[in-house]
């Protein structure tokens, strides 16, 4: 059994990883800077407390074997509006974890982005060794923390393992937060609102249910070497148009349908992004498990039951 601390665990991933770490038998300690509701299961789990309190983060960080971070305080979307504040809402909270974990030798499990670090990619998949090149500020950051913890490992002897997810769907994932494609087609589609799609087919991305990705992230704590970079994703790309021609039929029987707003491409979005995840797959025996259309049906159910009295 091991204690976790997880930073920033009460959003969309934390709320599927920390049910299943307790699971598994660990101890839990959640750690947000919003009050939880008393009526929510992972309540007694949870801290409400600041980031910024070095003596608090520190106190937590003593009194756990492992800290999983999951907190940033921005989204792909936003980070454009202002770069700067992407990057000092962000590294600064993850260099000060990074030197407390490295100094209390507690490793850190570092979530980053494999949908925004590598860039404009021809492969057909993406593994860990792609280069990796960003064009969102977002990206950037990300990368720039996976810098500064190799930095940490090599001066500090911070011991740590970094994920690079793909895009996750699944229940309890919120329309309108900047990202989440899918949720947020579904909350257009709800409002009676046409979807924009930017370029002839959109973007294609790797999607993978939410309940896949947290035993990725438990495979990964349970498995992953120190220093190493592993991706978890489903492997198959989809496009947004094919997204939203397999939601048509499962939003036309609670009697909604599916309009699209074709809008021109953007320069700065990633065309195709699909991971290979064998690194991890060989390692851990971990692979995705729930079927594209179910893990759908089960996000149109959720959504869709939130709009209808």
């Amino acid at each position: 059994m091991k204690k976790v601390l997880l930073i920033g665990g009460a959003g969309f991933i934390g709320s599927h990883l920390a049910p299943l770490l307790i699971q598994h038998g660990h101890q839990v300690q959640i750690l947000g800077r919003s009050a939880m509701d008393g009526s929510n299961l992972l309540a007694p789990y949870y801290l409400q407390g600041d980031f910024q309190d070095e003596k608090l983060l520190e106190r937590l960080v003593q009194e756990h074997d492992e800290v999983v971070s999951l907190a940033y305080a921005t989204v792909p979307n936003t980070s454009f509006a202002d770069p700067l504040a992407d990057l000092n809402q962000n590294l600064p909270p993850a260099l000060r974890l990074m030197q407390i974990c490295a100094a209390k030798q507690k490793r850190l499990i570092l979530i980053s982005s494999g949908g925004t670090v590598y860039g404009q990619s021809t492969a057909k998949k993406i593994d860990e060794s792609h280069p990796t090149h960003p064009i969102s500020p977002y990206g950037i950051t990300k990368l720039t923390i996976e810098h500064y913890a190799y930095l940490f490992s090599i001066s500090h002897g911070l011991k740590y393992v970094c994920i690079r997810p793909s895009n996750p769907y699944g229940v309890g994932q919120l329309p309108f937060r900047g990202q989440g494609f899918i949720a947020t087609a579904l909350g257009l589609i709800a409002q009676k609102k046409a979807v924009p799609i930017f370029g002839a087919s959109g973007t294609v991305r790797d999607y993978i249910a939410i309940s896949d990705l947290a035993k990725g992230i438990l495979a990964t704590m349970n498995h992953g070497l120190s220093g190493e970079i592993y991706n978890i994703g489903s492997g198959v790309g989809r496009s947004n148009v094919k997204i939203l021609e397999d939601l048509a039929p499962m939003v036309k029987q609670k009697g909604y349908e599916v309009t699209i707003e074709p809008l021109p491409a953007r320069p700065f979005d990633v065309a195709s992004n699909v991971l290979d995840s064998s690194k991890l797959m060989n390692i851990s025996g971990w692979k995705p498990e729930i079927a594209f259309q179910t893990g759908l049906q089960d996000l149109v159910d959720s959504v869709l039951s939130q709009y209808q009295s």
